[in-house]
């Protein structure tokens, strides 16, 4: 069995965020439009509407996804946030502004949080 690292840990709360992004969004159920869809012609699909296109995340990836997430139950509700918002690709600057705290502490903080994910996890 492989040890885990903190960084691999920091790698896999990044791909959570980044699943966590590209699945689809909630939508509420009971509206509905009788009227039907508007067929475009191919030249009007240049006319502004910029689209980004967006792919689902694979079956594995939602998979890894709930894995990490419940590796968030191990930490505390201000650890959770910082890690997920490190993940999420906050700058130090503005997690530190959100935490109320130096940059520098913010970062310690982060690690000390990996830290105890990582223990968790070799401990396994």
């Amino acid at each position: 069995m492989a040890k885990w690292t903190e960084e691999q840990v920091a790698e896999r709360f990044h791909e959570a965020a980044e699943t966590s992004r590209r699945l689809p969004g909630l939508k509420s159920q009971g509206y509905f439009s009788v009227w039907p869809g508007i067929q475009r012609e191919r030249w009007e699909g240049y006319a502004g509407e910029d689209r980004v296109m967006t792919f689902p995340p694979t079956p594995d990836a939602v998979a890894r996804l709930e894995e990490t997430q419940k590796w968030l139950l191990w930490l505390d509700e201000p650890q959770r946030h910082l890690v997920w918002m490190r993940a999420e690709g906050w700058r130090w600057p503005e997690i530190a502004k959100r935490l109320g705290c130096d940059r520098t502490t913010a970062w310690r903080r982060w690690r000390s949080a990996l830290g105890l994910v990582t223990v968790q996890l070799n401990s396994l």
